[in-house]
């Protein structure tokens, strides 16, 4: 879709990498203006002390064909979240997408750790960075983006509200996160909606993140090296995939027929006929129920 959201204006909270960050490059693909936020910096890393900045991310963003804009932010602070919209108001006069993809948890969930043997602090930290955030963001962001019919905002989330219903997801904070994000999603829905914004959950499949593929000891040119110890990866995406959702749907006149929604990257891919970025369509949360979770062996025919 090329430039066919030039002219649009977009705020990625937490776009430092991962999704965030292939999200932002795919709406600057699409020739978007895209804020990008996020704790790690050229000069500061956070605790995840990592090396994705969020100035690469704003450059890639540019590099793709749009105009990526660098905001350093934790998205707890309210004073600086408020000045951040003052600021998308005064330089662009509107906001037509927020994706709300603010997480932070990877270094604080213990896996299949019961609630009263899992650290608490840990966890209550988990659910401020992933829960407390998204809040925090839409109250200061949304009168912005009410300014004009159309608007767009986008809870990133892990797993469909169908496969999260019935799935315990790593722990009780873990689960209690994402399961939040896709209420916020359908809360949003009904608030935005009748003042003629749409609101709607997304999900990538497993992601290609690079923290997974560090994880995984691979790049993402040899990600395939890790089918030998972790079969079903055959299913992952990159994070682009998701980005291409996100463009489709801001690109969509008839994006409000998804309001309240639970969606996933594969799930749209069949809408809006995109691919990922090797041309495939990888639909993770349908073979994860009828192959993964169901114990068979991997194979992804039929589903990417």
């Amino acid at each position: 879709m090329p430039k066919a959201l030039q002219g649009k204006v977009a705020l990625v909270a937490g776009a430092t990498r991962g999704a965030g960050r292939g999200i932002a490059v795919e709406l600057g693909a699409a020739g978007a203006t895209v804020y990008v936020t996020g704790r790690s910096t050229r000069a500061h890393r956070s605790e995840y002390d990592r090396p994705e900045t969020i100035e690469d991310t704003a450059d890639l963003v540019s590099a793709a064909g749009g105009h990526g804009i660098a905001v350093p932010l934790d998205h707890l602070d309210k004073t600086a979240v408020r000045a951040l919209v003052d600021r998308i108001a005064d330089e662009q006069g509107r906001l037509d997408v927020l994706v709300n993809d603010i997480w932070g948890g990877e270094k604080l969930f213990e896996w299949d750790t019961p609630v009263w043997e899992h650290d608490l602090d840990n966890g209550l930290r988990l659910l401020r960075l992933a829960v407390e955030t998204h809040a925090v963001t839409s109250h200061f962001a949304l009168p912005l983006l009410l300014r004009r019919p159309g608007g767009l905002v986008v809870e990133v989330t892990d797993g469909t509200a169908a496969y999260n219903r019935d799935t315990y997801r790593v722990n009780f904070f873990y689960d209690l996160a994402k399961a939040s994000v896709l209420r916020m999603a359908f809360a949003l829905g009904h608030e935005l909606g009748p003042r003629g914004a749409t609101a709607l959950a997304l999900t990538p499949g497993w992601l290609r993140s690079e923290i997974m593929l560090d994880t995984f000891g691979v790049r993402e040119d040899n990600w395939r090296d890790a089918l030998d110890r972790v079969p079903h990866f055959a299913i992952s995406e990159t994070p682009r995939y998701v980005g291409r959702a996100v463009a489709a749907l801001a690109a969509d006149p008839d994006v409000a027929r998804h309001n309240g929604q639970s969606l996933s990257s594969g799930g749209l891919a069949q809408v809006y006929g995109f691919t990922d970025l090797d041309g495939s369509r990888p639909d993770a949360w349908r073979y994860l129920v009828e192959v993964q979770d169901a114990g068979k062996p991997a194979d992804v025919t039929g589903y990417r």
